[in-house]
């Protein structure tokens, strides 16, 4: 039985709102381009820092509207056969040979049969083009900056048409065009003219009191003084120069890492013992647990002293 897609909002504060009912705390901007991307079916083309919540809301925008999520997450050296469709070989062979073993082998027909649907081998973007008129998936392409301008071409040709070419069935036509959320990390520039046929929008860190937010609906168990702790610290370390800042997925991680070992607050040793869960990066934990970490840490608990 087909599930019923939800209608899409009808304004920007339903969208807010249904977002924030699926626990993203977004700004208005992400709302509102939202909510015209919705109304005016056009790809949502999301540019940001890793970790920023990006492919969150692909996901979220498929749980609010009861929509299938198809994710193709974009790799170096990504194909047509692994992105759009294949054919199922194996199954083929084995059909040839019965078939010549029955001793009655038309070649047209044999043809016809092993070149059918049942062969057939969806990829994401063949399988996103086959919804159900009304109820559409979302189509999230992921990371495509890492993927090489071939592969951007290509997919410049979909997002024109909402169509694929399989030699041998013809032309496949979506009967609604999918909703679709393409994400970038911004290693490379994608090309403009596939960001014309696109909404943009950047996504970026969020400011602390929506950080703060962020923590406590996804990690509610934080106790209240660490998650300010954590979130002040953690806005205070992408103001340094590291080679890769802390986004809101490690927030959350590392607030979920600190409420596991039972922390009511920061302290020196729980930074060290605890930086892996934070950055990545030697050189930037050795930078930190050099003297910056305890700098931050003083900072944080005057400001907060001082707030309350």
């Amino acid at each position: 039985m087909t599930k019923t897609a939800s209608p899409a909002p009808r304004s920007i504060d339903e969208t807010l709102d249904m977002l924030t009912a699926a626990d993203y705390v977004a700004d208005r901007s992400v709302a509102t381009v939202l909510f015209l991307s919705l109304r005016m079916k056009r790809p949502l083309f999301l540019e940001g820092e890793a970790g920023v919540g990006k492919t969150e809301i692909a996901k979220v925008l498929a749980k609010a509207l009861g929509r299938r999520l198809i994710r193709l997450q974009c790799y170096e050296g990504l194909d047509v056969s692994s992105a759009v469709y294949e054919w199922n070989y194996a199954a083929q062979m084995i059909e040839i040979r019965m078939d010549e073993a029955s001793g009655s082998v038309d070649r047209s027909q044999l043809e016809r049969n092993v070149f059918s649907e049942k062969y057939l081998i969806r990829r994401p973007v063949l399988d996103a083009l086959t919804g159900e008129e009304g109820n559409a998936p979302v189509f999230l392409i992921d990371e495509l900056d890492r993927t090489d301008e071939a592969f951007e071409a290509f997919l410049l040709e979909i997002l024109s048409d909402f169509q694929v070419t399989v030699p041998e069935l013809g032309t496949i036509k979506a009967k609604e065009p999918p909703i679709v959320v393409i994400t970038t990390n911004r290693t490379r520039e994608i090309h403009d003219a596939l960001k014309r046929r696109c909404l943009y929008h950047w996504v970026d860190y969020p400011d602390a009191a929506r950080e703060l937010e962020i923590v406590r609906r996804k990690v509610p168990d934080a106790n209240r003084r660490l998650s300010a702790e954590i979130v002040r610290f953690i806005q205070k370390l992408r103001e340094l120069d590291l080679f890769k800042v802390p986004g809101v997925a490690e927030t959350i991680d590392w607030a979920s890492a600190l409420t596991e070992l039972d922390k009511v607050a920061l302290d020196p040793e729980t930074i060290s013992d605890t930086i892996g869960v934070l950055l990545k990066y030697q050189d930037d934990i050795a930078r930190i647990e050099q003297g910056e970490g305890r700098r931050i840490l003083k900072e944080v608990k005057a400001e907060l002293s001082t707030a309350e």
